[in-house]
């Protein structure tokens, strides 16, 4: 089966519409961390097959959870999940958080070759970014311990009568507990989350505001 096959079984599956030309434009997101990946270390998966699971769709699945219009992607790395997740919803602004100065170079490279002008792309360790405006969103893919995460990136949420949350994507179920977090948070809900293609574990934490 071909990759564009795969990616709309899986897309399919996760039952996410696709904005016009975002599937071309999802494939030229792998072909691009493939390309940029060995010398800038963005992963460790080489084979696009693996990574249409493991970064797209694991990426994508996240999607019914979290709300924007604005997201903030923790350590971004290689562009996971902000890239998928600006190019299936473009009417939300993401801005991709990454201190590593080579990844920050990759990630800039990307957003002008997949024309994202929706994504900014912000080179600095996040407990010194102060964004003019907080965010709806602020996700993070494996960034570190919930107490760590929270405590450095907690301040990026929205403060509103609604509030913004913050969400780990996880492994396997994680086992701290909740006085870990900083006081002023609260973990709302762990749950599952299954991604198609993918026999490991994933599970989102979403954490609010008290």
């Amino acid at each position: 089966m071909s990759l564009e096959s795969q990616l709309a079984e899986g897309v399919a599956t996760l039952g996410i519409s696709l904005p016009e030309g975002s599937a071309v434009r999802l494939l030229q997101y792998l072909d691009l961390v493939e390309k940029w990946g060995k010398v800038y270390n963005l992963t460790a998966v080489r084979k696009p097959e693996a990574m249409l699971s493991r970064h797209l769709f694991d990426s994508l699945a996240v999607l019914p959870h979290i709300a924007g219009p604005c997201v903030a992607d923790v350590g971004s790395g290689a562009g996971l999940p902000g890239i998928p997740l600006a190019l299936v919803r473009p009417d939300w602004r993401v801005v991709l958080l990454e201190s590593n100065q080579k990844k920050a170079v990759f990630l800039q490279q990307a957003r002008i070759e997949l024309g994202l002008k929706n994504v900014e792309v912000v080179a600095e360790r996040v407990e010194n970014f102060s964004p003019k405006e907080k965010f709806d969103t602020v996700i993070s893919r494996a960034f570190s311990s919930l107490a760590v995460y929270v405590r450095l990136a907690g301040h990026l949420c929205k403060e509103d009568d609604k509030g913004g949350t913050i969400v780990a994507m996880k492994g396997t179920r994680p086992r701290e507990e909740p006085v870990q977090i900083p006081e002023q948070f609260v973990i709302k809900k762990i749950f599952p989350v299954m991604v198609p293609g993918l026999n490991a574990k994933r599970h989102l934490v979403l954490i609010k505001r008290k």
